[in-house]
C-alpha cells in the first residue's frame, strides 16, 4: 500500500464522513453518511443492507463480503458510523469508517487469503445495537476473528513530564506508555497470537503498538468493552478492538471539537497500511 495515495483516499473519505450524524437529531448528516458508505462499498461488490429495528424505527448495517483465495473461516472488520449529538465525530468514528473503506478497496484489488466481511455498524453509540444484531444474525457461524476499528486518528507526539495517556486502572500506568503516541489492540486472551502478528505488522508500518489480552469477555475491565467487538466476545468469538483509547487520550471525545483538524493523518495512514499488511498474512 502506497502511503501517499492511501492518505489522499482517507482524507477524501473523512471530508464526507465528518459531520453531525446522530440518527435521531442530526438526521440529514446521518442519512448522507449512510448513502456515502453504501455507495463506496458497492464499488467492490454487492452490499447487503442488514435491517434491524430499535425504538420502532428501521436501522441499517452495511455489509460487503469479499471472497478469499481459500475457503476458510472469514475475518470480520467493522466500524460504527453513527455519532453522538452535537459532535462531528472525526475521530469517533469517521477515522474507523475511513480505514474500513480503504481496506475494502485494497482487498478488492488484492485478493486476501481468507474471505473478509466488511461491516459498517449503526447505533454503536446507543448500546452496540447494530453489532449485536449482526452477531445474532451470524447464528453461530464460524469466523476467524473480528476486528473493531474504533477511533484511530488522535496521537500525541510530545513527550513531557505530564502524561498524555490515561488508563482505567492505576496499575496499567506502570506497564504501558505515558505518552499517547501508540495504537492499542485489546482482545480476548485467545487472540494473543493474532495481536502479536498485528503488532509486528503495525510496527513495520512505523506505528507504536500496545496490546492488552482480556479474560472473561472483558467484564473485569468495563472500559475494554466500549465498542462493537464486545457482542462478539459475549457470543464466544475471537475479537480485537483497534483504538487510540478514546477519552483516555483524546480531549475532544464526544464534544463539538472532535473535528478533522484534530486528526493526525500520518498516524492514521500508517495504521491503515499496517493493518492491511497484517490482515493479508492471515
Amino acid at each position: 500500500m502506497d502511503n501517499d495515495n492511501v492518505q489522499k483516499r482517507l482524507v477524501s473519505h473523512l471530508k464526507e464522513l465528518v459531520r453531525e450524524r446522530d440518527p435521531y437529531i442530526a438526521t440529514q448528516g446521518y442519512y448522507y453518511v449512510q448513502q456515502y458508505i453504501r455507495g463506496q462499498l458497492s464499488q467492490w461488490g454487492h452490499v447487503n443492507t442488514m435491517c434491524f429495528q430499535d425504538k420502532g424505527r428501521n436501522h441499517y448495517n452495511f455489509c460487503l463480503n469479499l471472497p478469499g483465495r481459500q475457503t476458510l473461516a472469514p475475518i470480520v472488520i467493522g466500524a460504527h458510523y453513527d455519532a453522538v449529538p452535537g459532535c462531528p465525530g472525526a475521530d469517533d468514528n469517521a477515522t474507523g469508517v475511513a480505514v474500513l473503506l480503504e481496506l475494502a478497496r485494497h482487498f478488492f484489488e488484492h485478493s486476501p487469503r481468507r474471505p473478509i466481511q466488511f461491516v459498517a455498524f449503526d447505533l454503536e453509540e446507543y448500546g452496540l445495537i447494530g453489532s449485536r444484531a449482526y452477531v445474532e444474525a451470524l447464528n453461530g457461524q464460524p469466523i476467524f476473528f473480528m476486528l473493531s476499528l474504533e477511533m484511530l486518528g488522535y496521537c500525541v507526539h510530545q513527550v513531557s513530564a505530564e502524561a498524555s495517556q490515561n488508563y482505567p486502572l492505576e496499575a496499567l500506568r506502570y506497564i504501558y506508555p505515558k505518552t499517547g503516541n501508540f495504537i492499542a489492540l485489546i482482545g480476548n486472551w485467545q487472540t494473543m497470537p493474532t495481536m502479536w502478528r498485528l503488532n509486528r505488522a503495525l510496527g513495520a508500518a512505523d506505528v507504536a503498538c500496545a496490546w492488552l489480552p482480556m479474560v472473561n469477555q472483558g467484564l473485569p475491565l468495563p472500559a475494554a468493552r466500549r465498542s462493537d467487538h464486545s457482542p462478539f466476545w459475549d457470543a464466544g468469538y475471537n475479537a480485537i478492538m483497534v483504538t487510540d483509547t478514546a477519552d483516555l487520550r483524546n480531549p475532544n471525545y464526544h464534544t463539538p471539537t472532535d473535528t478533522f483538524e484534530t486528526l493526525d493523518l500520518e498516524f492514521l495512514t500508517n495504521i491503515c497500511v499496517g493493518l492491511g499488511q497484517g490482515i493479508a498474512d492471515f
